[in-house]
This record gives structure tokens, C-alpha cells and sequence, in this order.
């Protein structure tokens, strides 16, 4: 006990002692920083930039009206043989299937409204693909904003092998930081937000590419144009 007590002391005392050199240390002036603005790579428009580097990495762009969202989406369906979608009900691109399908069925639907615990094996097991919202893209890096939600948990867009995402042209950002302003992060942080570049891929010690062993192995956009 006495050896601890001791131990406890030297570790007080140089404690002490650090921070008594870092008070006493000079204090050094804050240089004066020049204006910031947003940095630009480049001159190309940020969609073709976009478009360009989200295709370098296997992304699927495909351009269509809001009014024709469904249709689109049931060609994207059959185009990858899904049986299966997984959407979220209460939102608006889960109401636009819904009235879609209740005039002309298309793909089972099966809607994310139940705890995780029950939809697992399902999902796990038997989704063939997933549609999701998203926030914007940014153009800079090709990457797709995703911000979960209680009615699009994160798993949407992981679980299903493929991501099928909607975009809306008009929140297409020039870079990261210009995200950050216009979607306000800067005054108030998201907290789970994802930053989607393709679809899931790694490579093991050979250098050999895989896709999909840690998410979806297909990410397929939907553009909405106007």
C-alpha cells in the first residue's frame, strides 16, 4: 500500500511538472490567415465531373424526370434480375412505388417498418436490392450524400447487394467544403453522415479488386434531371 501511495505521488509531482512548463512556456502570436473560399480543382461542370469519376469506379448513372421515377426504376429492376426491393414506406420516393405498384405490380416489395431483429434473416438471406434518398453529391470526389434516418436506417444501403440511389441533379455540390455551407454543417454537424464513392470494393495482398465483400456490390443512381 505504501508503494502505491508513493507511485501515485511521483505521478502527481510530474503531472505538476508538465503543466507548470506548459504554462510557463512563450506564448507564440496567431498569424494572420489569408481569406478562405472553397477550393476548385477544376473547370469542368460538377455533374459531367461527376458523372465522370463516379463511372471510374463502377457507379451507374441513370438520367430520368421525376414523374417517370417508377418506370425507371422498374427498368433498373429488371435490367439486374432483382425480385426483390427494399424501400422505406413513409417517404416520398416510398409513396411514388407504392402508387406505382398498386396500379401495376412490379418486383415484391418489402417495406423497412419493422425492428432490425426481425427483418435480419431477410435481409441478410434473401434482399436483392435497396433504394435510398440522398442528401446531394458531390462533385470534387464523385461521392453520393447519404444521411440515415429512423425511416432509411444505415443498413438500406449496405445490407442489399445492390444500392439503388436518388439523386436529384440539383443538389449537386462543387466540393466538400461547399457541402458544408450550403447544407449547414458547419453550424450544426450531421452525425451519421456517409460519403458513398461507388460500390463496396477492397483488395487483398495481390492487389486483385473485388466488389461488394463489405457492402453492395452494385450502386446504381437514379438522376433526377428536372
Amino acid at each position: 500500500m505504501t508503494w502505491l501511495v508513493k507511485g501515485a505521488s511521483v505521478m502527481s509531482n510530474a503531472r505538476s511538472a508538465i503543466l507548470e512548463r506548459l504554462r510557463k512556456a512563450p506564448k507564440k502570436p496567431v498569424p494572420d490567415l489569408a481569406p478562405w473560399s472553397p477550393y476548385k480543382t477544376t473547370t469542368e461542370q460538377p455533374l459531367d465531373r461527376f458523372r465522370r469519376l463516379m463511372g471510374a469506379v463502377k457507379g451507374e448513372i441513370i438520367d430520368t424526370k421525376r414523374a417517370d421515377l417508377a418506370e425507371t426504376l422498374r427498368k433498373v429492376l429488371a435490367d439486374k434480375q432483382a425480385k426483390n426491393l427494399l424501400y422505406a414506406p413513409n417517404t416520398e420516393i416510398g409513396r411514388t412505388i407504392d402508387a406505382a405498384w398498386a396500379t401495376e405490380p412490379g418486383p415484391q416489395l418489402v417495406a423497412y417498418d419493422k425492428p432490425m431483429e426481425e427483418l435480419k434473416s431477410l435481409m441478410i438471406n434473401d434482399i436483392d436490392a435497396g433504394i435510398t434518398s440522398t442528401m446531394g453529391a458531390i462533385a470534387d470526389t464523385g461521392s453520393l450524400i447519404v444521411w440515415p434516418s429512423a425511416e432509411e436506417p444505415r443498413l438500406m444501403s449496405l445490407v442489399p447487394p445492390i444500392h439503388i440511389a436518388v439523386l436529384e441533379a440539383s443538389k449537386m455540390y462543387d466540393s466538400f467544403s461547399e457541402a458544408v455551407g450550403k447544407l449547414g454543417w458547419n453550424k450544426k454537424p450531421p452525425g451519421n453522415t456517409l460519403l458513398i464513392s461507388g460500390p463496396s470494393k477492397t483488395a487483398d495482398i495481390e492487389g486483385i479488386l473485388c466488389f461488394g465483400v463489405h457492402g453492395p456490390k452494385q450502386l446504381v443512381i437514379i438522376l433526377i434531371t428536372d
